[in-house]
């Protein structure tokens, strides 16, 4: 039975890029009559905005989709707290004291958690997997969540290609199971970046909440971007979808 879930973090509202993953995610599954999940990655308690989920899931009703909803982030610290002993213990952690803008600045090049870890209390790179401000990163939740949750086929976006190597890893160490992962293209602006929050593409004529109060279709939105028929400035990103 294929297993795919949507996991929007409760910080910003949901645009078009969002909209797009959602349908990839939940198509793949209905097409094989599976089972597409809604998860709520509000682990960063002080971004987070609680409202937000109620939002998402009016939006992704309005797009016409159907999900099953699992435990949200805040509700599983348990199992991350665990986790993150069960690494210690195999003497695979360690404490870093930089602070985030320390590590941007010294990075090389960006992972798909932020910046790579340039090695300054270490003599290597390493991913970022407990914050003093969240129980566990993405990287540590993510992969914990989509065992917990069943999850067969991860689909995401080209930018977190890379992030599958990490939490392959984590499975291995963890003795977890590993699903299959499908990346899939990116919506980008006419500067060939990815939508995103931080850059207002959540917000106006891209949001689908003021889309969905303004009395658009959502259905007919999300036929359009099923046939890949996109608005004036945003386009697909270069490439091909890739699994792992």
């Amino acid at each position: 039975m294929i297993v795919t879930r949507f996991a929007p973090s409760p910080n910003g509202p949901l645009h078009l890029g969002h909209a797009f993953a959602a349908l990839v995610a939940h198509d793949l599954a209905r097409e094989r009559g599976g089972h597409f999940l809604l998860r709520i990655e509000d682990i960063d308690g002080a971004r987070s905005r609680p409202e937000l989920a109620d939002a998402f899931r009016a939006d992704l009703a309005w797009l016409g989709l159907e999900w099953e909803e699992v435990p949200r982030q805040s509700s599983r610290l348990a199992s991350y707290e665990a986790a993150a002993e069960r690494l210690k213990a195999m003497g695979l952690l360690y404490p870093c004291t930089c602070t985030r803008a320390q590590i941007a600045a010294a990075a090389v090049e960006p992972g798909p958690d932020g910046p790579l870890y340039p090695g300054t209390c270490r003599g290597f790179g390493d991913v970022v997997l407990l914050r003093k401000e969240a129980p566990a990163s993405y990287h540590l939740a993510a992969t914990l969540d989509d065992a917990a949750d069943g999850v067969t086929l991860v689909t995401r976006g080209m930018d977190l290609f890379p992030a599958s190597h990490v939490h392959r890893l984590l499975q291995a160490l963890l003795g977890l199971p590993v699903p299959v992962w499908h990346h899939h293209q990116l919506l980008v602006d006419g500067e060939g970046r990815k939508l995103a929050k931080r850059r207002g593409s959540g917000a106006g004529s891209l949001g689908l909440t003021e889309l969905r109060l303004a009395g658009e279709d959502g259905r007919a939105l999300a036929a359009a971007l099923r046939d890949r028929v996109l608005p004036s400035g945003i386009s697909l990103s270069k490439g091909l979808d890739r699994g792992v």
